[in-house]
């Protein structure tokens, strides 16, 4: 009985949701039959009124208007390639040729979707290809229930008044592609170069990527993976709508498909307006851009920029064939706020040798150098000081290889050599970072630990690293990757005593009524303590530390106390940087190719730092130096010597050290978790502490004139002298680089090889030759030894030198 009475209650509740939909039904019939279709000139002759307008942050300076000398050519559907007609329908409206104009299954799908994401009015549309046009055509932007049920019925009425080819038609005319480029005709032309009838699978499968996200989507811009993804997708929705063959779908897949030059027509400081018109475009949507006639005032000095631009164009073209290097890309930040007051993103956005219109500056690539402040940073956050003792000398790193096989690089071997080949022994963590050495920096990216120097550099907004994938002891030479805005951001926390702020390009956006939507809002975050913030900047503006590495006159020579600065240069040779500040303002810039072919085998101080310096002269006079404040760097509580400047507790006699009982590498003296804390019990615990030690070992044994070591830790014969470190083949361009080491006193090395020739008088005794003036071909190499009692003892190497 129960059960018959809960069905009868269900067939109650039905009828009356049926009797409920056919009077809203007989309702929109009755709205429906009021409604007019206009006749097709309106859909060919559509204008758009009002057009966001993107400014420079006085307001003034218009940087672009979305439909500023708009393109757009109507042509008929015979004129469009059937592929570009198949690959819209794919992936926009897979069901065009069978619905009425709208879809219902889409509706309820896009419904479900945006109750589910709580955004009823918004989100998911589930709109056909005919509800496009209408909305394009007829109706405001608004978003109101109303709107939509008026787009349904006229979609459904303009079916019945035009046939689905020329609806399909009036779309294609219609649809943005990005910037000012409208319809499919125009589309073509731009990105290809030939007419929409021309238009091959590929081809059409890119351009129907576009329309959902124009910006984002570009080819020119910094998704081009997501481009290529979004095209796989519209190639497999053809091939399984049957509007392509299998053999097709795999050739187009594979097909290697080139874009004409990016267009900058009507368009002022390219790469900062489409990185400000990406972020619009995720925040308010494509449609809002094209239609709601914002006002954006950005945070751009355009003046600064414009002159800059400028000055990076003129140093590329003049010094490329010097450098072979084809660009480079600058970044101005205000440190006190995160705003971008420039950004320089190639030579030239339009230029189409280079893919100019590729932003670098929002792009990652390997940082050289510039990533070590972070490690020392974290290192003084942890306890140590700019005063703290590392051993730079030559170190094995890796444990799978052993301690003493101090020069063996190669896989699975750790063994990094300062770029300029010499090794100074004691240096203070101070000196270390100011002279850009790599083995100290190593050894401080070790006792500050990978992950933790990797979370300092997010905190600074750093976000491109893993914390897993890149956590290795080659990070701090610069093996992960980073975006220059990042980097020079990053590097303004250091000018701001360790307060971030996130990068910004907006001050204000305004609607079409002048109400503010959107309005800059300065939000620091303290990161790193202010006293080790100061640390970095006290050493990375001591000219005198910079003079003393680099040389006086060099770009880096800067008078101004009040400007801190760090070179990078990957060990390829592909990336080259120069970053610095002061108190106003951080400049940061990379230079290199976009092919990531290697510039000449020089360091940034001399590729990339002289237009850093011209660009840096430039920006201080509208953003002038003020005093750094300095670090207290108070050592009086630290009890630990090799944290204040002293290495040994051993005795020295003139030169020679007589006792060497306390000099010890630092792992000896620190627990790396807690270095002003107790001596460890075990430093042997430590997996790197035999490898420091054994060099340190060597070094001590240099300096009293022991018997230096060979391969299995014994003592080289006194008769004899060895090679290590020569390989067999060079290639041109490339360093010979290796050690020479005896069983008795030298008094000096020289080596030749075809006239080019190096000498050694110090030990360890390290030789370098270089093979720019040679052509390919086996030469002999000849390594003479000359004792203390002036003989000479004489080996010779065959050394192929290949292309």
């Amino acid at each position: 009985m129960f059960k018959k009475i809960r069905n009868i209650s269900k067939n109650s509740v039905f009828l009356g949701v049926v009797a409920a939909l056919m009077l809203i039904i007989s309702g929109v019939l009755l709205w429906a039959a009021t409604l007019s279709i206009p006749d097709i000139a309106a859909f060919e002759t559509r204008k758009v009124a009002e057009s966001t307008k993107i400014y420079d942050r006085t307001g003034e300076i218009l940087l672009y208007d979305v439909h500023e000398n708009i393109r757009r050519t109507v042509i008929s559907g015979d004129d469009m390639s059937e592929h570009i007609r198949n690959a819209t329908i794919a992936i926009e409206d897979e069901e065009f040729y069978s619905h009425p104009g709208i879809d219902f299954s889409a509706i309820v799908r896009a419904v479900l979707t945006n109750i589910k994401n709580g955004n009823i009015l918004g989100g998911q549309g589930g709109s056909t290809i005919t509800q496009q046009v209408i909305k394009n055509s007829l109706l405001t932007n608004e978003k109101k229930i109303s709107r939509k049920v008026k787009e349904w019925i006229l979609a459904i009425k303009l079916e019945g008044v035009y046939e689905k080819d020329e609806i399909l038609t009036l779309y294609l005319n219609e649809i943005p592609y990005g910037g000012n480029i409208y319809g499919i005709e125009e589309a073509a032309q731009a990105f290809f170069g030939k007419t929409a009838a021309d238009l091959e699978i590929a081809e059409s499968a890119y351009l129907a990527s576009l329309p959902q996200a124009p910006t984002f989507f570009s080819p020119y811009g910094n998704n081009v993976e997501s481009l290529e993804g979004r095209k796989k997708t519209v190639l497999l929705r053809m091939y399984q709508n049957g509007f392509i063959d299998e053999d097709e779908y795999k050739d187009a897949l594979e097909e290697d498909v080139s874009f004409a030059g990016a267009d900058e027509r009507g368009l002022k400081a390219g790469h900062f307006v489409m990185y400000i018109r990406e972020y619009l475009e995720e925040t308010y949507g494509e449609e809002a851009i094209r239609e709601d006639g914002l006002k954006v005032i950005t945070t751009l000095d355009y003046e600064l920029q414009r002159e800059i631009e400028d000055m990076v164009y003129d140093y590329i073209m003049e010094n490329q064939g010097q450098f072979d290097m084809e660009n480079a890309s600058v970044v101005v930040t205000d440190p006190k706020t995160g705003q971008i007051i420039v950004m320089v993103g190639s030579r030239k956005y339009s230029d189409e040798d280079i893919d100019g219109a590729v932003n670098v500056a929002t792009r990652p690539r390997q940082p050289g150098s510039t990533f070590k402040p972070f490690a020392y940073v974290t290192a003084f956050k942890k306890g140590f000081t700019p005063d703290t003792i590392i051993f730079d000398l030559r170190t094995q790193f890796s444990t799978n290889c052993e301690p003493f096989e101090i020069t063996k690089r190669e896989d699975p071997c750790f063994s990094p050599e300062n770029y300029d080949f010499a090794y100074s022994g004691p240096v203070t963590m101070r000196t270390a970072l100011a002279a850009s050495k790599n083995i100290p920096a190593v050894k401080t990216l070790y006792l500050a630990g990978q992950r933790d120097s990797i979370r300092t550099a997010a905190d600074m907004g750093i976000t491109t690293l893993d914390p897993v994938a890149d956590a290795n002891l080659s990070l701090v030479l610069g093996s992960g990757e980073v975006k220059l805005l990042e980097m020079t951001n990053a590097y303004g926390v250091f000018a701001n005593g360790g307060v971030y702020h996130e990068p910004v390009g907006i001050l204000e956006i305004l609607d079409k009524e002048g109400e503010t939507l959107e309005e800059f809002e300065e939000k620091g975050e303290r990161v790193l303590p202010k006293e080790n913030a100061l640390q970095i900047t006290e050493i990375l503006s001591d000219r005198g530390l910079r003079v003393g590495t680099f040389g006086a006159g060099t770009a880096l020579d800067i008078p101004d106390p009040n400007i801190a600065v760090k070179t990078g240069t990957t060990n390829n040779y592909v990336d080259v940087w120069t970053i610095g500040y002061n108190t106003n303002m951080s400049l940061g810039i990379w230079g290199g190719n976009n092919d990531a072919s290697p510039v000449v085998r020089r360091v940034s101080t001399y590729v990339i730092a002289p237009l850093w310096r011209e660009v840096l002269d430039k920006v201080v006079e509208r953003y002038p130096s003020e005093q750094f404040d300095r670090p207290d760097n108070d050592y009086s509580r630290i009890n630990k010597p090799i944290l204040t400047g002293s290495y040994t507790g051993g005795i020295f006699s003139g030169n020679r050290i007589i006792n060497t009982q306390g000099i010890h590498s630092i792992l000896h003296w620190v627990d790396t978790e807690n270095p002003r804390g107790p001596v460890p019990n075990n430093p042997n615990s430590d997996s790197q502490y035999s490898y420091w030690e054994y060099a340190v070992r060597v070094w001590v044994g240099g300096q009293e004139s022991s018997l230096p070591l060979d391969g299995d830790g014994t003592p080289y014969p006194p008769d004899d002298f060895v090679v290590s470190g020569l390989e067999e083949e060079y290639q041109l361009g490339d360093r010979i680089v290796f050690e020479v080491a005896a069983g008795f006193d030298i008094e000096e090395v020289l080596v030749n090889i075809d006239g080019e020739e190096d000498r050694d008088s110090r030990e360890p005794y390290n030789l370098r030759l270089s093979t720019d003036d040679l052509e390919e071909g086996v030469y002999v190499l000849r390594v003479i030894v000359i004792t203390e009692d002036d003989e000479s003892m004489e080996k010779t190497f065959e050394i192929e030198v290949t292309d």
